[in-house]
C-alpha cells in the first residue's frame, strides 16, 4: 500500500463502505470507481504520480472490504448511481470530480449524465457508459440471470492454500503485472480455514439480468455536459471494440480522447503514463468547489 494511502469506512444510508485516502487534504476532490471484481487498491499506482489531489478510492459495494448489498437489493446500474451519490455525500462533498476504471468508468459515466450538477469533471479509463446489448436478447438474458440466481446457493467459495495462485491467475486473466495483481489480491481475499477465500459478493458473478440498447447508452454518454477525459488502450479490448469506443467518445459535448499502447489495466502498469494525461485534464478544469 502507498504510505500515503489512508484506510476509511463510511456509513452510507447503513451500507458500510470501505477505501482508501491519497494526495492532500483540501486538494481538487476525486472520487475513484474501479472496475468489475477489482478494488480500491486499482488506483494507488495513480496516486503515487497525483499527490496534488485529494483523491478518494472506495471498495464498491460487494468488492474489498465494504460491505455486500443486501440479499433483496440487486447490483443494477440505477442502484450504482445512487450509492455512488451516497458516498459522495457521507464524504460531504458537493462537486467533485468522478475518475473512473473499466465498471467504474461507466459508473461514473452514468452519474455524469443524471447528476450535471455534482460532478465537476470526468475521467473515463476503459470503458465509456456501460456495456449494451440488443433488445432482441432481453428474454434470453433474464433466463440466464434467473437461473445462475437459483443455482448460486449450491455453489462453493473457491479455498487458495496461498496467494501465488490467485494472484498468477490475475496477471493471466487481465495481463497485469505482478506487482499490480498482488495489490488487487490482497485487499480482494480474506483469511478462511484452509488459506484465502475472494472477499467480494458471489452474486457479482451473475449474468447481467438486463442492458441497455446502444442507442439508450448513446443517449447517456450525449446527456453528459462536464468536462470528460477518455482514455483507452490500444489494441482495443473484445468487450468494447473499435469503432464503438470511438464513436462513443466523439458523443461527448465537451470530451477529449487520448490512446496510449498496453492492456485493459493501463492505469496500474502504466500509471506514470496515464497521470500525466490526468493531470494536464485536471489542470484545465474551470474552478469549481
Amino acid at each position: 500500500m502507498s504510505a500515503n494511502a489512508i484506510p476509511f469506512e463510511l456509513d452510507c444510508d447503513g451500507l458500510r463502505v470501505a477505501g482508501l485516502r491519497a494526495g492532500k487534504p483540501g486538494g481538487l476532490k476525486v472520487l475513484a470507481l474501479h472496475g468489475w471484481l477489482d478494488n480500491a487498491a486499482s488506483f494507488l499506482p495513480l496516486a503515487e504520480h497525483l499527490p496534488g489531489l485529494d483523491l478518494v478510492m472506495v471498495d464498491l459495494p460487494g468488492h474489498g472490504l465494504s460491505a455486500h448489498l443486501p440479499l433483496t437489493t440487486p447490483y443494477t446500474a440505477p442502484n450504482a448511481i445512487v450509492q455512488t451519490l451516497a458516498i459522495a455525500d457521507a464524504l460531504g462533498w458537493q462537486r467533485f470530480v468522478l475518475l473512473g476504471h473499466s465498471m467504474g468508468a461507466a459508473i461514473a459515466s452514468l452519474v455524469a449524465a443524471v447528476a450535471r450538477e455534482r460532478v465537476q469533471g470526468l475521467v473515463s479509463i476503459e470503458a465509456l457508459g456501460g456495456l449494451s446489448a440488443p433488445a432482441g436478447e432481453t428474454v434470453q438474458r433474464l433466463r440466464g440471470y434467473v437461473d445462475a440466481m437459483l443455482k448460486l446457493g449450491d455453489k462453493q467459495l473457491r479455498v487458495f492454500p496461498d496467494l501465488a495462485a490467485p494472484v498468477r491467475a490475475r496477471m493471466m486473466v487481465n495481463q497485469l503485472g505482478e506487482a499490480s495483481a498482488r495489490l488487487l489480491i490482497e485487499r480482494g481475499v480474506k483469511p478462511v480455514e484452509g488459506g484465502w477465500s475472494w472477499r467480494s459478493d458471489p452474486r457479482l458473478m451473475l449474468p447481467t439480468a438486463v442492458r441497455m440498447t446502444d442507442e439508450q447508452v448513446c443517449d447517456v454518454i450525449s446527456a453528459i455536459q462536464c468536462p470528460v477525459q477518455v482514455i483507452y488502450a490500444t489494441p482495443a479490448q473484445a468487450y468494447f471494440p473499435e469503432p464503438q469506443r470511438s464513436r462513443r467518445a466523439a458523443l461527448l459535448a465537451d470530451g477529449r480522447l487520448h490512446t496510449l499502447p498496453g492492456h485493459h489495466h493501463v492505469h496500474m502498469d502504466q500509471a506514470a503514463e496515464v497521470a500525466v494525461v490526468i493531470g494536464n485534464f485536471i489542470a484545465g478544469l474551470p474552478d469549481g468547489d
